[in-house]
């Protein structure tokens, strides 16, 4: 039941997203857009509330569980940031407003931008591990809960290295893109 909801939430979140986008562009309805995009985060509330439920219900801590709090640190972090991408590009293809920059490609901008990533995956990981950790005090100490704790912290190691990685070994423009740069 709660993987099924999970990827409710999941499919719910992409419709409520291109709703409120083709809402707010197409129609040019400011309000309602913004009225559907709120619903989002109605979509984690509910995905909480169900699987607190289910577990104090008398269901045995599993999997399910874990990918749920999992799922619900993911979209609290990185939600918002995906909504703003999408709706910046969605403004370009729709509205003819400039297009919205890139991230950059080279050197300490490249690394700062990979340090504001991982920074989100840090939020992401504590929401999980908080909602992980309420269970954990709920229902006992079940193993599989605290797996999906350590996977979780493993995620945010191996992201942190990725990041560090931009920092100590920055990748350089190509020469041509540097001359082009220096004419400016």
């Amino acid at each position: 039941m709660i993987v099924g909801l999970v990827v409710a939430c999941e499919v719910g979140f992409w419709v409520l997203l291109a709703a409120g986008l083709s809402v707010r562009y197409l129609l040019k309805w400011r309000r309602t857009s913004v009225a559907l995009l709120l619903c989002e985060p109605l979509l984690e509330v509910v995905l909480f509330v169900v699987t607190a439920i289910d577990l104090r219900n008398g269901s045995k801590p599993s999997w399910e569980h874990g990918l749920a709090a999992l799922y619900v640190g993911f979209t609290v972090a990185y939600g918002h940031y995906t909504i703003r991408w999408l709706d910046g590009h969605a403004a370009h293809r729709l509205q003819g407003a400039p297009p919205p920059p890139k991230p950059p490609r080279y050197g300490l901008a490249r690394a700062a931008h990979e340090g504001r990533l991982w920074l989100r995956t840090l939020l992401a990981t504590s929401v999980a591990c908080a909602l992980l950790q309420g269970a954990i005090w709920y229902v006992g100490s079940p193993a599989s809960l605290r797996d999906w704790q350590y996977a979780s912290l493993r995620t945010l190691g191996i992201h942190g290295l990725i990041a560090v990685t931009y920092l100590l070994w920055p990748k350089k423009a190509p020469a041509q893109e540097r001359r082009t740069a220096t004419r400016r």
